[in-house]
């Protein structure tokens, strides 16, 4: 019997394989090395497993259960990063990074702006930010909402390709967030319980290895190609992704959990899951207008 893997549990293999190898080549010490190792023969084995048991019982259970299966292994994938953390030392990218979001919020007035209404603006960026961590789990539940499960592999593919190509770039570019390297400076001037929630968030389960690329910007940006591209009968779905990713986008800045160039790298990464997209659907000779 041939194994039939689907396109986004390659891409899952591939990211794992990938990180394995690279630890070999970054200062880890040995016992980090091992869970790499160890990360990617597990992940491969569970989707092998799930596979079968799909291959041989062929069931909707099983067929569902592999829709899903991507989601926590992604955020398997994103807790991998913080292995690469290490002590970031001078920290000369992030003042050569400050100088345009300084120009972006002080010069022309986006803070000022976004605060105009009081907590109104601050808190809706926040919501947004906030939300990205449903952003796999809402284009898959989309996509069974409106019966086009066969859609999901393709749509996760994308959504896959521009998150953990933006998580595969972290080890290349070790930083810290503007609120960690300066303190108490370009802060958001109204602070909302939504604010409270999501510094307790990525204070206490973010990783530490860098900001850059944004993989909240590309991960947005990427489910939202994904939907535009793919669930063209309800077009209004990816545009309203698409808006909510350029918010996602602003809120990082905003919030001070990114530097502007951290938002635009992950925006140019999410490009290259467009790109894929647009390349599937002729491929599959699917309708694009």
């Amino acid at each position: 019997m041939r194994l039939r893997l689907r396109s986004s549990e390659w891409a899952l293999i591939v990211y794992f394989s990938y990180v394995a190898v690279v630890s070999l080549f970054f200062p880890l010490t040995t016992s980090l090395k091992y869970p790499a190792f160890i990360a990617a023969a597990g992940a491969g084995l569970i989707i092998v497993l799930f596979a079968l048991w799909d291959q041989l019982r062929g069931s909707i259970v099983s067929s569902m259960a592999r829709d899903w299966l991507p989601l926590p292994l992604t955020l398997l994938s994103y807790r991998e990063m913080n292995w690469f953390t290490k002590p970031h030392v001078g920290h000369s990218l992030e003042h050569a990074w400050i100088v345009w979001d300084r120009w972006l919020l002080n010069e022309r007035g986006v803070r000022a702006m976004i605060e105009s209404a009081d907590w109104v603006g601050p808190g809706f960026l926040e919501l947004c930010y906030l939300l990205v961590y449903a952003v796999g789990p809402f284009v898959v539940a989309i996509l069974y909402v409106y019966r086009r499960r066969d859609l999901v592999d393709r749509v996760l593919l994308i959504y896959l390709g521009g998150t953990l190509l933006a998580y595969g770039l972290f080890p290349y570019f070790p930083s810290d967030p503007p609120r960690v390297v300066f303190e108490g400076v370009d802060l958001p001037h109204v602070t909302t319980v939504l604010r409270r929630l999501n510094l307790a968030i990525v204070g206490g389960v973010g990783i530490h290895s860098s900001v850059f690329p944004s993989a909240h910007v590309s991960s947005a940006f990427s489910g939202a190609w994904g939907l535009l591209i793919f669930l063209r009968e309800r077009r209004w779905v990816g545009w309203g992704m698409l808006i909510y990713a350029v918010s996602v986008s602003v809120a990082t800045v905003y919030g001070r959990y990114h530097y502007a160039v951290d938002a635009v790298a992950g925006f140019a990464i999410s490009l290259a899951a467009l790109l894929a997209a647009v390349a599937i659907a002729k491929r599959d000779r699917f309708p694009l207008a």
